[in-house]
């Protein structure tokens, strides 16, 4: 996909981090932008500053966990432009804890946002994107986490190991069919989001309550952490050329953080000569 000015733009996860650096990106190049989060305070913020970037906006209050509002969000985006050309399947959350230890609901709000919301994504719009005939986008976003392991945050790393597997498996099925649409898995590292604070984002059937695990020491240490290493993460600025560049140049692997390359590295090699998986490596 190479032309962008008057094309439409689908992102969910759009009012805060990643999903508001490419709105705003999508209305420098000229495109008309459906912006969908579940957050509607911040939806309606964001949705104004690119607005006042010159671009046409349709903002979406929805929850990417629900099939039925992904379907509605479809609807809604094409009824205001009549075509959908780039889809930033986005929206994602964060969760740490041991697998013995976290609640049930965390793992199922973890998995219902970064796994089946991504999954809706690509079966409600694609066959919308391989009806038009045109050329069109898809940029899957996982993490360097979905390419490597660590001991921390096992319901992380199990959805964004799925998110690569599921993208991997989808591009090669679009280009068997010799598809319109081209994809895209971004895989970034720690980027300064909004993402550490996705706990205000839940929806009630999976809010904290009186769970003990929620005033334990195991889940204080894991928002400290995670805290930590998204604050200190690179600047989000740079995030959405990135992007772009992926696209433009049909990439499909969007990796912006070198210094993780090694240890990506490192686990395949071990892999391929049988050796176990050792936690002394974090302990340098």
């Amino acid at each position: 996909m190479k032309e962008f000015k008057n094309k439409t733009a689908v992102i969910t996860g759009a009012a805060n981090g990643f999903g508001f650096e490419v709105a705003k990106e999508c209305a420098r190049r000229e495109m008309k932008v459906v912006m969908a989060d579940i957050d509607g305070e911040d939806l309606k913020k964001s949705s104004q500053v690119v607005k006042d970037l010159g671009a046409e906006v349709l903002a979406v209050e929805m929850d990417t966990s629900v099939f039925e509002e992904m379907e509605d969000l479809a609807k809604k985006a094409l009824d205001a432009f009549g075509s959908v050309d780039l889809l930033f399947n986005n929206a994602g959350v964060v969760t740490s804890g041991s697998i013995w230890e976290m609640p049930l609901k965390d793992w199922e709000w973890t998995m219902g946002v970064n796994v089946w919301g991504m999954m809706y994504g690509l079966r409600v719009f694609v066959p919308i994107m391989l009806k038009q005939k045109t050329p069109c986008h898809i940029v899957n976003v996982s993490s360097v986490a979905g390419l490597l392991t660590t001991p921390g945050m096992p319901a992380y790393h199990t959805t964004k190991f799925a998110v690569v597997g599921m993208t991997e498996a989808a591009n090669y099925q679009l280009q068997a069919m010799n598809a319109n649409i081209k994809m895209s898995l971004y895989c970034p590292g720690f980027v300064q989001t909004d993402l550490h604070n996705c706990d205000k984002r839940r929806p009630e059937r999976f809010a904290i309550d009186d769970d003990p695990y929620y005033q334990s020491a195991s889940y204080k240490t894991g928002l400290a952490k995670a805290k930590h290493v998204i604050t200190t993460g690179i600047p989000i600025n740079s995030v959405a050329q990135s992007v772009f560049t992926g696209i433009e140049e049909e990439q499909f692997y969007i990796l912006t953080h070198p210094q993780y390359n090694p240890v990506i590295g490192l686990r395949v090699k071990s892999m391929l000569e049988g050796k176990n998986p050792s936690a002394e490596l974090f302990r340098r």
